[in-house]
């Protein structure tokens, strides 16, 4: 609910911030870049006192257009939308700076060469930047679900409780086992439960990095 949203936003705007003739592109990426700095506690306390009920300064807005409030933390699927919509506005601008780097890289003889043979804009996104970006999309994209995998601060902090433990990550889960039901095996047993997982995701984005930098070298060798 977060990683496609992210990746997706930061991908559009990359292209759009990529582009040439687009004015104002080095402010609009450190505005965007701006929510990463900002502490995870903090992101936790700020998106629930926003959707706080009933006065919260959303459900103050829908107040004012005449609908009734809306209590998002006991309800499972609003409640994780609000945590997905937090971490997607926390990581977006962190994703740009990768794509806008990825797109960056191609050179600029290929898209001219695409342009002059009649392709569309659409073609030369799908045809060319896409399938050239695969190895840095990947990358972005394994590295978030580890971060993902990591979550505790917005999880813990947006909303207190949530029927079901809906908002509940493995992280939480284990803070949850160790710390607030003192089951100190249990949650050390999660931990390497966690390792694990993180370990076997972070072994494959090392191979793809790898992947790429074989590839890069073997086609320096052929030029050279």
């Amino acid at each position: 609910m977060s990683i496609i949203p992210q990746l997706t936003v930061a991908f559009i705007l990359s292209l759009i911030l990529s582009n040439k003739w687009f004015r104002g592109k080095f402010i609009l990426r450190n505005l965007y870049y701006f929510p990463n700095l900002v502490t995870p506690v903090t992101i936790g306390l700020l998106f629930g006192a926003l959707f706080s009920y009933p006065g919260g300064a959303v459900n103050n807005i829908i107040t004012m257009l005449g609908l009734e409030a809306v209590d998002f933390q006991n309800h499972q699927m609003l409640a994780r939308i609000v945590i997905a919509i937090a971490i997607c506005w926390k990581n977006f601008g962190f994703n740009i700076i990768y794509f806008t780097a990825g797109i960056n890289s191609i050179s600029d003889e290929v898209m001219e060469a695409a342009e002059v043979d009649g392709a569309s804009a659409w073609q030369r996104i799908t045809k060319i930047t896409i399938p050239l970006m695969k190895p840095i999309l990947i990358y972005v994209m394994v590295t978030s679900i580890i971060g993902g995998l990591q979550m505790f601060d917005e999880s813990k902090l947006v909303f207190t409780s949530v029927p079901g433990d809906a908002t509940t990550t493995m992280v939480k889960y284990m803070y949850d086992s160790a710390f607030v039901r003192f089951q100190f095996g249990y949650g050390a047993a999660v931990a390497y439960g966690i390792f694990v997982i993180i370990a076997i995701f972070s072994v494959f984005s090392l191979l793809v990095t790898k992947d790429k930098q074989d590839e890069y070298g073997k086609k320096k060798g052929g030029k050279a």
